[in-house]
């Protein structure tokens, strides 16, 4: 059976859900599934602008035969090759001999190399201001490379003002029957996955957000339609201007983040003295990760998040903990910037932690390293401890400067 949506006119929802997939790209968990969006527009030309993954292939099918009816497709727009969006492809070609495929000439690699045959007696190739006309609706394409795919483009639909934004504005979790942002709690039950979201799999490349948003800005757009998440058709600044923070690293809040790794609970326990000692000095909302129980995905967004980073290792084979060198290397490989970061290292008889966290730290752009870095010999003594509150005093004096 179909399961579509009205989103404006001519133009449809024909996504769907998966709430059976714990794992995102085989590494980002997710509790609340996944939502796949595909849209199709019926004009006197019909054109579907990015397609589902395979786990929901069926569901899509049953949508767009639906929408279809007796009608052929005529287009198909790809603003993102990523197999999530795109592995229907050699069956819609199969269904439809006289398809276009649009996009730009990397997608068309792209096609060779993940259905292993030749695009090009499919292919409309378009670049930066071209224009595809429809009927009443022409649609105009924006590049995008690297947000987050050097194939990437967006598309403008300059009858109805919609901007299909491919994974730019997007969402973890699967969609209930309320497909639109301004029909469910967005910033309480929302705004997390959608950080989540931009953090890991986007978050790297914030030069090419911001070049987006730039061309976005020039746009008369009435509603955003992204692949995966919520429909935006009102208070489009509210997301506009979460991406235009995630995009420059700016912090979100004036808040502190502690991540600890810990072996026999001493460096737990100088992170737990040190979060108390930040309330009891008025900081609100002090969150404290365990890296080895933790989501590494959720660690990655909370540091979007925060403005002040501790982090507190145990030394482990000479090395950081294994946990916590992993969320480091992570931040570090999403080009983590503008942050206040205090070091804690434990070791009893060769601390290492600090100094190598240091170290990656000092790679990154703008990292603010607080002072003291505190080291432990096994567990908190009166001279670490007084160190602790210390450093708990550098953050408080630190926080009111922000």
């Amino acid at each position: 059976m179909h399961n579509v949506h009205a989103i404006c006119d001519d133009t449809y929802w024909i996504g769907a859900s998966d709430r059976r997939l714990a794992l995102f790209e085989n590494t980002y968990h997710i509790p609340q599934g996944m939502a796949y969006n595909s849209y199709v527009i019926l004009d006197e030309k019909t054109c579907l602008l990015d397609g589902v993954d395979d786990v929901v292939a069926s569901q899509f099918s049953e949508n767009l035969d639906y929408m279809l009816g007796d009608r052929t497709l005529d287009y198909m727009v790809i603003n993102h090759m990523e197999p999530d969006h795109c592995a229907e492809i050699p069956w819609l070609v199969k269904k439809f001999p006289n398809i276009k495929l649009v996009g730009t000439a990397k997608t068309f690699d792209f096609i060779r190399q993940f259905h292993n045959f030749d695009p090009e007696p499919y292919a409309l190739k378009v670049t930066e201001g071209d224009t595809l006309e429809l009927g009443k609706h022409i649609l105009q394409f924006v590049t995008a490379p690297m947000v987050h795919w050097p194939e990437v483009m967006v598309t403008f639909d300059l009858a109805t003002g919609t901007l299909f934004s491919a994974d730019a504005f997007g969402e973890f979790g699967a969609l209930g029957g309320n497909l639109f942002a301004d029909e469910v709690n967005w910033e309480r039950d929302w705004l997390d996955q959608s950080r989540s979201y931009y953090a890991n799999i986007v978050g790297k490349y914030g030069m090419q957000v911001n070049n987006l948003l730039k061309k976005a800005a020039a746009l008369p757009i009435n509603r955003i339609c992204p692949l995966h998440g919520h429909i935006w058709r009102k208070d489009l600044d509210v997301i506009r201007s979460k991406y235009a923070q995630w995009a420059s690293f700016e912090p979100e809040e004036k808040s502190v983040v502690i991540y600890y790794g810990t072996i026999y609970g001493g460096t737990g326990q100088a992170a737990d003295i040190l979060a108390g000692l930040l309330a009891q000095q008025g900081v609100r909302d002090v969150r404290v990760y365990n890296t080895a129980t933790a989501d590494l995905a959720t660690m990655v967004s909370e540091a979007f998040r925060a403005s002040h980073l501790v982090f507190a290792s145990s030394t482990q084979n000479m090395e950081i903990f294994d946990a916590m060198r992993t969320l480091v290397l992570d931040l570090r490989a999403h080009a983590m910037q503008k942050r206040h970061v205090a070091l804690i290292e434990n070791g009893s008889w060769a601390p290492q932690s600090g100094k190598l966290m240091r170290e990656q730290f000092e790679a990154m752009k703008n990292i603010t390293i607080m002072e003291p870095s505190i080291c432990i010999r096994s567990r908190l003594d009166d001279e670490t401890l007084q160190q602790i509150t210390v450093l708990a005093e550098a953050i408080v004096t630190s926080l009111g400067e922000e």
